[in-house]
């Protein structure tokens, strides 16, 4: 089968030249929805944010689908229940997933389409409100459903004016803006995110919390105050390995650390440490963090602070709980 497209190299300058126009018109369609905001948009967020046990169902053809899909799951992640439904496979059973509590998000650009025209009916006789994405306003779906969202776009990036580009970008953007007013109306904040994606990286950051990662028991350096540096602080220091030790009184109360730093100014102000003791030489009233923060609050405060990457966790009355150092972080996954 002989090849009918007949390709050509473009120039570097061309190239970058049409990438960055491609940009620019997706930029411009999305920065247009901002003067289009209003009471439409209000009602389709009172609607969602209204539902007693519904959920929101989003559906589209085509491209319009993969965008739909992407919103339904922007949705689900941060509070609100939703999920996708193919229009076509709606004419064959999925529409039964549909119930008279469901809000349902209707995409289709032209507003014409015909899976989804044929489903419109039977989605309005269950009793499901129906929230239309177009970008012509007198289209079939735009006037057939309880609100409609306009995201008509000026021109398409595509040179041919074919390919769904700009108009995409920008009903993936209205979706974005459901969802995050949405986020904030229902006061989901980090904890509830990390709930919904425990999994990855970003559950670990969400998830971890200092006492599930610190040193503590065996692993714990620890010092009274008038140990003394030579033998006993080192000693200390070389089996518990992180480079410091944690300065306690009897009742095990934090009176401050000593590290390789505090070794190194002793050593550069003395002629020699024999006979010094750890109190005399450590860092009083470290930086320290508690047991139950998330360890990505820990990893923060390292990268802040120099500490030479080590961190005390105290227990909430003072008392000595654990250790943590940025190698710690970064063997869980937190950095």
């Amino acid at each position: 089968m002989s090849n009918l497209l007949q390709p050509r190299t473009l120039a570097d300058a061309d190239l970058l030249a049409l990438a960055r126009d491609v940009l620019d018109i997706e930029a411009k369609a999305v920065h247009a929805l901002e003067g289009r905001l209003g009471e439409a948009f209000v009602r389709a967020h009172r609607m969602i944010l209204d539902m007693n046990s519904g959920r929101v169902v989003v559906t589209g053809m085509g491209k319009s689908g993969h965008i739909g899909n992407k919103i339904a799951s922007t949705l689900a992640s941060t509070g609100t229940p939703a999920f996708f439904m193919h229009p076509a496979e709606a004419s064959h059973g999925d529409l039964g997933m549909i119930t008279a509590d469901d809000v349902v998000i209707a995409i289709s650009y032209s507003g014409e389409s015909d899976e989804i025209g044929r489903i419109l009916p039977l989605i309005k006789r269950r009793g499901a409100k129906v929230i239309a994405i177009t970008g012509r306003p007198q289209s079939t779906l735009a006037k057939e459903a309880d609100v409609h969202l306009d995201a008509a776009v000026a021109k398409e990036a595509c040179p041919l004016e074919l390919a769904p580009t700009a108009s995409t970008t920008a009903t993936l953007a209205l979706g974005d803006a459901l969802a995050m007013t949405l986020l904030e109306a229902r006061g989901f904040r980090s904890d509830d995110f990390a709930q919904h994606h425990p999994g990855g990286a970003l559950g670990r950051r969400l998830l971890v919390h200092v006492s599930d990662i610190m040193r503590k028991g065996d692993q714990l350096p620890r010092s009274a105050v008038s140990d003394p540096v030579l033998p006993d602080a080192l000693d200390e220091m070389s089996r518990k390995g992180i480079g410091m030790t944690c300065v306690v009184d009897a009742d095990d109360r934090l009176l401050g650390i000593f590290t390789d730093g505090d070794l190194r100014r002793a050593l550069e102000k003395r002629d020699g440490i024999k006979g010094l003791t750890v109190g005399e030489v450590m860092t009083k009233n470290p930086r320290s963090i508690a047991a139950d923060k998330l360890a990505a609050e820990a990893a923060q405060v390292l990268e802040k602070q120099s500490l030479g990457g080590r961190l005390v966790v105290l227990s909430p009355d003072g008392k000595l709980a654990g250790a943590l150092t940025f190698h710690d972080l970064l063997a869980a996954g937190v950095v």
